[in-house]
């Protein structure tokens, strides 16, 4: 005779996933956020002289140029070239309309020293380029400076403009000016900075630029969200977050520095299937557990505590791990050759990420366990609502990045 506790488990879980089924509809246009990424090179061939090479999102580019240039010739062209998904076609819908795209772009992007503008030159023609799967123009400019400064500023509002197609936009910018080299981030609040700051000051750029990237981010936080609700001990959390640090530390370095890639089409999908994944390993263990096991069992087995059960979810953690680190990279795209003003810039974007991971697991997890311990029944439906809903969530959006994009 089944044990009626076990019906009730298992009542609950089927309750909490039908209430997760109600909620997609609300939360899955959360899944993917109109942003972009502007990627910056800057040199100085001369002291009075920076070239700048800039990274566009091509449809992004066509669609705001257009719209602000009012150009309807251009959106014509370049959204073909787009559908039609050819490189010498975009470029060449972009070389036909170069004065547009010109006004567009130095009108938001700019280089001063002193506070005197440098004037603006196009260097050849349009190139394209492919960053993760997603077709980008190249831009190469030439300023001229009106005299050799002890120091340059750069300015970016690139995207969005009046258009409103996107949300918001990250330039990354690496430079090697005025005898300096490093790496800049710049958004709608910070849109420029100058060669005279100081190492700390751009530091703080990416730890913040870290921390944004994960807060913003609903997918990694759903992931997290779903280690939280399947663990029912402190040590259960601190191993898996560990684990899934260490893992996502390890290919963020690595493909931030182009030691390693992986096409947005493969990693975008593999992490909306990882969320779906860890948060159903734990509706099975509730589904699963004993009529004379609780929601409070805190019974330790093997090493760490952790049964098979528990080590086959760590690595589980661990593999989706490294797959998270793909996605955390491509918000930089830095691809200049190693440094380690370069590495220690990624090592403070990863401190970032990981002080918001940090302040979610401080957050949530004490708030389960009270509940859990007060009112067992209540925190298996909680954890149980959590659980379903994140893994419902991830696996619509996994049908959306796989079959819909």
């Amino acid at each position: 005779m089944t044990h009626p506790l076990r019906h009730r488990r298992r009542y609950l879980v089927l309750a909490a996933a039908a209430a997760a089924l109600l909620l997609i509809p609300a939360v899955s246009a959360f899944a993917h956020g109109f942003t972009s990424v502007v990627y910056v090179d800057a040199t100085s061939p001369e002291r009075d002289h920076v070239r700048t090479t800039l990274g566009l999102e091509y449809d992004l580019l066509v669609v705001s140029a257009a719209d602000a240039q009012k150009d309807d010739a251009l959106f014509k062209a370049g959204t073909a070239a787009f559908d039609n998904q050819d490189p010498a076609e975009q470029a060449a819908a972009l070389e036909a309309h170069a004065d547009t795209v010109m006004a567009y772009v130095t009108k938001r992007f700019g280089v001063t020293v002193e506070g005197d503008a440098c004037a603006p030159k196009r260097v050849g023609g349009f190139k394209m380029t492919q960053r993760d799967g997603v077709p980008y123009a190249q831009l190469v400019l030439d300023h001229r400076c009106p005299e050799a400064g002890e120091s340059h500023d750069l300015r970016s509002a690139l995207f969005p403009g009046s258009e409103e197609f996107v949300r918001g936009t990250k330039t990354i910018v690496t430079y090697d000016l005025d005898l300096q080299t490093g790496s800049a981030s710049l958004d709608a609040k910070h849109p420029s900075f100058s060669t005279h700051q100081s190492r700390w000051e751009q530091y703080w750029e990416f730890f913040r630029l870290g921390a944004e990237h994960l807060y913003t981010g609903i997918d990694h936080i759903l992931f997290l969200l779903a280690l939280i609700a399947g663990s029912r001990r402190l040590r259960e959390i601190v191993l898996a977050a560990t684990t899934f640090t260490l893992a996502h530390s390890v290919t963020f370095i690595l493909a931030a520095l182009g030691l390693v890639h992986a096409p947005a089409s493969i990693v975008e999908p593999v992490i909306a299937l990882s969320i779906a994944v860890v948060a159903a390993m734990h509706l099975w263990r509730l589904w699963q557990r004993g009529s004379h096991a609780t929601d409070l069992d805190t019974t330790s087995n093997g090493h760490f505590g952790l049964d098979r059960a528990g080590w086959a979810r760590l690595a589980m953690v661990f593999l989706f791990g490294l797959v998270h680190g793909l996605g955390f990279a491509s918000a930089l795209g830095i691809d200049r050759a190693f440094s380690w003003t370069l590495l220690s810039s990624l090592f403070v974007f990863n401190l970032g990420i990981e002080s918001v991971q940090l302040a979610i697991i401080l957050a949530v997890f004490p708030l389960l366990a009270l509940l859990r311990r007060r009112a067992p029944l209540a925190g298996l439906s909680a954890t149980g609502a959590i659980a379903a809903g994140v893994c419902a969530m991830g696996l619509v959006w996994f049908a959306q990045r796989a079959f819909l994009t």
